[in-house]
């Protein structure tokens, strides 16, 4: 968990075991309620199911075939 006070936002991170764990999750709640009564932001982040450095190298081959193609079509390349 990571509270930033400047944006007054909380972060939960969870891991693949609390994410299928439902009596973690119901435990959470009161972390949810003390925030936001303090007008925080709670985002929780779960883990995915994929291989994340595939996701990551699919992801930043798009942007960069995106990126040429624009530079073509504006006449930068």
């Amino acid at each position: 968990m990571e509270v930033r006070e400047q944006s007054r936002m909380v972060e939960l991170w969870l891991t693949q075991e609390e994410k299928n764990d439902p009596v973690f999750r119901e435990g959470l709640k009161p972390i949810y309620q003390k925030y936001r009564e303090q007008n925080y932001l709670v985002a929780v982040f779960l883990p995915g199911e994929g291989d994340l450095y595939q996701q990551t190298r699919d992801l930043l081959i798009y942007n960069r075939r995106k990126l040429a193609e624009e530079q073509v079509r504006s006449g930068l390349s």
